[in-house]
């Protein structure tokens, strides 16, 4: 079964967003915004096609790369 239209639109921008982290994790000093960054941009190949929980994923790891960004 294909995904619906949001779900790929959903995981083209947290995925955008993840690399958008991975790049600002390369040039500067921080590998936790590096790997979250990675983790945002392949965690929805893990997620099956429930919208739901890819949004609350994408949103926690979003919050969390925030938290590491301000520290």
């Amino acid at each position: 079964m294909l995904p619906s239209p949001t779900y790929i639109v959903i995981s083209i921008i947290f995925g955008v967003i993840g690399l958008y982290c991975f790049q600002y994790g390369r040039k500067k000093p921080h590998p936790h915004l590096k790997w979250g960054g990675l983790a945002l941009m392949f965690y929805p190949y893990l997620i099956g096609n429930d919208t739901r929980l890819l949004v609350i994923v994408g949103l926690a790891l979003c919050a969390l790369l925030f938290y590491w960004r301000e520290r």
